[in-house]
């Protein structure tokens, strides 16, 4: 089975300033890209963005709710030796235990059954 590990990064605030990036749309866009190809060479694959509340403190009672916007990674991980076998699934391709493997049935030719109706006429 595999197994993946997964990292969870904030989207970028705002906007990287490049060339030929004219509107916020644009520059926000350059932000993406550059955030997912940075992850990407670290070997993390894109799952979704996700919007989260966050119950945080303003002033010295009061609380209120922020939304952030989360980026989902995910890398498989390398197999370890020690993790317990895949569970088998039964197939018909899969006998189970140690019981012998049964063959597909005979194909009979067509010829042959009337064959042995011929003979039985004979007797």
């Amino acid at each position: 089975m595999q197994e993946y590990e997964y990292k969870v990064v904030p989207a970028p605030d705002r906007g990287e300033k490049t060339r030929g990036a004219k509107t916020a749309g644009d520059r926000y866009a350059q932000a993406m890209t550059s955030l997912l190809n940075r992850m990407a060479r670290e070997g993390w694959d894109y799952v979704r963005a996700d919007m989260l509340p966050s119950e945080e403190r303003t002033g010295l009672t009061r609380r209120t709710t922020v939304y952030h916007h989360m980026l989902v990674f995910r890398r498989t991980l390398a197999e370890r030796p020690d993790a317990p076998a895949a569970p088998r699934r039964l197939t018909a391709d899969a006998p189970v235990g140690n019981a012998p493997r049964l063959e597909s049935p005979a194909v009979v030719p067509a010829d042959a059954g009337a064959a042995d109706a011929r003979d039985d006429d004979k007797a």
